[in-house]
């Protein structure tokens, strides 16, 4: 038996990058999927990918949903109950970043980073527990980043964020285990993703290498099979936990 057999998982930003990579490890393992991205650009990347899943013998949805706002968070979760039944598993992968120094950073930076990569945290989260308290039994998963643990200079406002939704994840667990429903934070280090494409090759990357003790990047399947795992009853005593998917640069 696969480990999320007929479960049914919501991954935000699932167009791409980690996100992808998620939705196609849980859905090997069984889950059906629920996801998001937010632009048009996006949209044949969903359409394939909702295809590649179902190819996986699972049901798949795609939403064009912003989970940075409140009303279309909730939409997202009704509409999921509507089609699938049940939601067991949210992970809130949605993120971006607009790196600057703070002496030049502005109001609008800083709060389309927040919205996007810690609002959005919450009201995702906030929708999921009340089905989830009502089967009491359910996994949350936040997608922070070691920058979160660590700060970087130039990301003041994704260091808050991911530092943010660390402190949430800790109090949510806190809230919530007496109702079966785990909270759990993954802080990844540098990973191969679109994002990060400009730090592959170069004096810039072998620099970042050097700091990392196993002296690679990540790989997105990587980041999501820690997901699978705390997805998954292999993880049903983790609650409340950072698990830093770094590579060991952060320590």
């Amino acid at each position: 038996m696969k480990l999320l057999e007929n479960k049914v998982a919501i991954v935000t930003g699932a167009a791409r990058g980690i996100g992808e990579a998620i939705a196609i490890k849980l859905a090997e393992q069984g889950a059906h999927i629920a996801f998001t991205y937010v632009s048009e650009s996006s949209a044949p990347k969903a359409a394939a990918l909702e295809e590649k899943l179902i190819a996986l013998g699972v049901k798949a949805k795609a939403w064009r949903s912003n989970a940075a706002k409140y009303e279309e968070a909730e939409t997202l979760v009704n509409e999921v109950l509507a089609t699938f039944g049940t939601i067991d598993i949210l992970v809130n992968n949605a993120g971006i970043s607009k790196d600057n120094l703070l002496m030049r950073m502005t109001p609008d930076q800083w709060n389309d980073v927040i919205n996007t990569n810690l609002s959005s945290v919450f009201n995702l989260t906030k929708q999921v527990i009340r089905p989830m308290m009502k089967a009491k039994a359910g996994s949350i998963i936040n997608m922070s980043s070691v920058i979160g643990m660590m700060g970087n200079a130039g990301q003041a406002s994704y260091a808050a964020s991911k530092a943010g939704i660390i402190g949430f994840s800790k109090s949510v667990a806190k809230e919530l285990g007496s109702r079966n429903i785990r909270c759990n934070a993954i802080a990844p280090g540098f990973v191969e993703t679109d994002m990060t494409d400009y730090l592959k090759e170069g004096a810039a990357a072998d620099e970042y290498k050097k700091k990392i003790p196993l002296g690679r990047f990540a790989s997105a399947e990587e980041i999501a099979n820690v997901t699978l795992f705390l997805a998954s009853d292999l993880s049903s005593y983790v609650t409340g936990q950072t698990i830093s998917t770094c590579g060991g640069l952060y320590m």
